[in-house]
């Protein structure tokens, strides 16, 4: 209900209210009042008829009370005035006139009890008010009634009737009542004239606000309401016009700030302001959430999982593959393809693995969308079943260059929405590319510092930080390693007389030739100078044994060539088995050092496996 229809509506109930609670307060008022007024009314003509027949006895004129009575009856209003006798008076003086009986039981009653009685009756003629009041006889007053009556003081002598017509009164009531109906009346009407000039501007005001703010709710906020009145009301319409205003600017500038980030377009007419600046915010909030998550991440694969996380999580993409620029080559690596790490190409030619070039995204730099340019890219090879999908490939530009590439894999139907979150999603992609790069960087640092910078081989802080991980899984395959610690013989006669660069390559040499022996699972460790250590994975004695020999034959064959001089040097082998001879890795390590010095001890250029007994706890090694 609208507010000035419930204005009006109050307005009217409240009149009917009053003028029914008038009238009927009126009505009672006057009854009542007119009930007391003929009560006093009877009792002052009971007092006269009562005078008038005492005087009557006294004079012995009392014959002519009949007349008294008809002539007191004949007054206007008085219905009629009759007196019964009491029993003592008849007993007397004799019973009297025949209307001087008992009429009724109400007039026994009050010679009975000696008090008043009054009653409201209906006839035909309308309404009577009958009162019938006791004759007492006294001494004291302007009349001695105990001179003529044989009667103690107090006794009823007889009781005196009279009945008054109320109608007239009750017609002056009614006039009465109208006439102040119709005052009310007047007043309620004028007083609602009034109230409604009064509260036409509120309720015009607050119309004028309701249609604002709906528009307000659809995006529109602009408003002009018009102020109508100087008080209050005028001033909410003024400040609403301003804070709209205020609101509508700062939307604005806000949604072009934002669009300006995403480089999107900014909102158009015909769209919800407060919806599209809100969603483009929360997007960027989103966005801001994912990379504080994704710097926390420790490796670029975690990376790159969350980032397909959000993809089919956040944008309801299950299709796409995350290529990687292999850094100093032309090649790129499949790192997640619909979902599954390290998975095969499986949406584009895999001639883009081994010749990046052929991806039109890592050759421009640019986004590559199909859902305009159908055809765009020939790379793009779908299964013969999905040969009517689209693709968008976004490339993540690191460093001034594409590091990386996502491409999306959609249907058509899709192809709307994709546009639609593109801009969103280049947003993550430009958060991530910092993150990444700076992971990849970090991730060659490390290399860097885990790998021996002369021989190219890892060195001892790999083997302290690949430890771990090396014994927990052996332990898990309830296998083995057999550890080889190696040693140049007289190595530091070659610095000594050719000079460190001499002895320099002597070390490349022999890693060379190290690696040529062992398999690419076992690892090669620059253990600290010309010192060596060689972890076999899954591999038994005898093999141990095989291939430290081979090592040894290849380096005691192994020339190299100087600057007037070739060398040739030997090599001495130490071995230990974990768990066998230790189930400490470290003291395994440990073990192959001794076997080695003793490969030194009893002649150099020889493998030397690891007994218990060679162990003393008072050397030091």
């Amino acid at each position: 209900m609208k507010l000035g229809t419930k204005v009006t509506a109050f307005s009217i109930v409240m009149t009917v209210s009053m003028i029914v609670i008038i009238v009927v307060v009126s009505f009672l008022s006057f009854r009542q009042f007119t009930i007391s007024t003929e009560r006093e009314h009877i009792a002052s003509i009971a007092e006269i008829v009562g005078i008038s027949l005492s005087e009557s006895m006294l004079h012995n004129s009392v014959e002519n009370r009949n007349d008294f009575l008809a002539h007191l009856a004949s007054v206007e209003g008085l219905r009629t005035a009759r007196v019964v006798r009491a029993d003592s008076v008849s007993k007397q003086f004799g019973n009297g006139l025949k209307i001087e009986q008992f009429s009724d039981g109400i007039d026994a009653r009050v010679m009975r009890d000696g008090r008043p009685y009054y009653e409201l009756m209906e006839e035909r003629d309308g309404l009577v008010f009958r009162g019938t009041l006791p004759y007492v006889a006294t001494r004291s007053g302007h009349i001695n009634c105990l001179q003529c009556h044989n009667a103690a003081e107090g006794t009823v002598l007889g009781a005196i009737t009279i009945s008054m017509s109320m109608s007239e009164m009750l017609r002056s009531a009614y006039v009465t009542s109208a006439v102040m109906v119709l005052a009310i009346v007047f007043f309620m009407l004028v007083m609602l004239w009034f109230l409604r000039r009064l509260v036409k501007p509120v309720i015009t005001t607050a119309q004028d606000v309701q249609e604002t703010v709906e528009r307000a709710i659809q995006g529109d906020f602009h408003a002009n309401i018009e102020r109508r009145t100087d008080d209050e009301i005028g001033q909410v319409a003024v400040d609403l016009n301003s804070l709209l205003k205020f609101i509508q600017n700062g939307l604005t500038t806000i949604s072009q700030d934002v669009a300006q980030l995403l480089q999107q377009t900014p909102v158009h007419e015909h769209e919800n302001l407060l919806n599209s600046t809100i969603s483009r915010v929360a997007g960027l909030i989103d966005a801001a959430h994912f990379k504080q998550a994704i710097e926390e991440d420790e490796t670029k694969p975690e990376i790159y999982r969350r980032l397909s996380m959000v993809l089919q999580e956040r944008f309801g993409i299950n299709h796409f593959s995350i290529y990687e620029i292999v850094a100093g080559s032309n090649q790129m690596t499949p790192l997640m393809v619909d979902g599954e790490a390290g998975a095969p190409c499986r949406w584009c030619d895999p001639q883009i693995l081994v010749h990046a070039e052929s991806c039109r995204a890592r050759r421009t730099g640019h986004i590559i969308s199909s859902i305009d340019s159908p055809s765009i890219c020939y790379a793009f090879r779908p299964a013969n079943d999905a040969q009517d999908r689209l693709h968008v490939c976004l490339p993540i530009i690191q460093s001034g260059a594409v590091g990386s590439v996502l491409q999306l894999v959609v249907d058509k139907d899709d192809a709307g929405r994709v546009n639609d979150f593109l801009p969103y999603l280049n947003v993550y992609l430009r958060e991530a590319a910092p993150v990444i790069e700076a992971k990849r960087l970090m991730d060659t640092l490390r290399a860097s510092n885990l790998t021996d910078a002369m021989t190219g081989l890892h060195n001892r802080r790999f083997l302290e930080e690949f430890a771990e991980t090396l014994v927990t899984s052996t332990q898990r395959r309830k296998s083995q390693l057999s550890i080889l610690m190696l040693d140049l013989d007289y190595f530091k006669m070659v610095n000594d007389t050719y000079g460190h660069d001499a002895g320099d390559m002597v070390l490349k040499a022999l890693a060379k030739t190290m690696q040529a022996s062992v398999r690419a699972s076992d690892l090669v460790i620059r253990y600290g100078g010309e010192e060596f250590l060689i972890i076999m994975q899954d591999a038994t004695g005898e093999a141990a044994d095989a291939v430290a020999e081979k090592i040894r034959v290849a380096v005691e064959s192994m020339k190299v060539q100087l600057v007037g001089a070739v060398l040739q040097k030997t090599i001495s082998i130490g071995i230990a088995e974990f768990p066998l001879d230790s189930d400490t890795f470290w003291q395994a390590v440990k073990y192959a050092d001794v076997a080695m010095y003793n490969a030194k001890e009893s002649g150099r250029n020889r493998v030397v496996r690891f007994r218990a007994e060679m162990w003393k706890d008072d050397v030091k090694y």
